[in-house]
Order: structure tokens, then sequence, then C-alpha cells
């Protein structure tokens, strides 16, 4: 059953993201930080820096949690698609896939806003996997 499981996963995560999927050059990237983290609490804040049109602008996230035993640091980097405008950047991301592992340990999420602003997220941080809280996560720009 395992096997199956795992043989499911590994299809799921070659499949087209459907409306995640982008294609192209993204039209920003992102940055994210999180402080220490202990062993089965996992994150639920950190910050970050999206850079937008060669700007950078100081972003906050809620609701990020990671799989990680004892991490002092938590960092990912990103893309992010269908971004015409700052404005739509703010907002409640749910997860288009999520949970796929990346080379070094690192995990690896996509996500998309009600705006439909698209980032694909990627953990720095070694044996970190990336998951969303109950209610998605919530980044905003920091006024």
């Amino acid at each position: 059953m395992r096997r199956l499981l795992v043989a499911l996963g590994i299809v799921a995560l070659c499949l087209p993201l459907g409306p995640a999927a982008a294609k192209g050059k993204p039209d920003a990237t992102i940055k994210l930080s999180a402080g220490s983290v202990a062993a089965g609490i996992g994150v639920s804040w950190g910050s970050g820096t999206l850079t937008y049109r060669g700007k950078s602008h100081a972003i906050s996230v809620t609701g990020l949690d990671v799989g990680s035993v004892g991490a002092n640091k938590i960092t990912a980097n990103g893309s992010v698609y269908h971004l015409k405008s700052l404005a739509d950047f703010d907002g409640n991301y749910t997860a288009v896939a999520a949970g796929a592992t990346v080379g070094g340990g690192g995990g690896a999420l996509a996500m998309q806003n009600q705006n439909g602003v698209v980032v694909h997220l990627v953990s720095t941080t070694q044996g970190v996997k990336l998951t969303l809280g109950a209610g998605g996560i919530k980044m905003e720009l920091k006024k």
C-alpha cells in the first residue's frame, strides 16, 4: 500500500499544475525566512522580500509550517507568476501542489492566491518540508 501511495505521489508531482502551471519568465522573485523552529512545532510566521520590477519590498508571512527538527533558521526562495501589480500580491495562498522533495533534501510548494498570483517556493534549508497551515498562507506587503 505504501508503495502505491508513493507511486501516486510521484505521478501527481509530474502532472501540470493546472492554473498554477507557470510558463515563461517569472514576474517577480521571493525570499522568505523564519526564526528558530523546535521539533514538532513548526513555524507560523516569517518575513521576506518580494523583488518586483527591480525593487525590493518587505513582506510578512503567516500560516507557513515546516517539517523540521531543531532548525535555527529556515529559508526559502521562489518565483512569482501572474503578478500584474503589487496590489495583487497580498492575500491568502492555498496549495496547488505540495510536498515535493528537491535535491539536497529541501521541500517545494506551489500556491495561488485569490488574485491568480502563483508562487513556486523551494526550501533552501536541508531537511525542511514546506506545508500550509489549515487556512493557507497569508502573505502581504509590509506597510
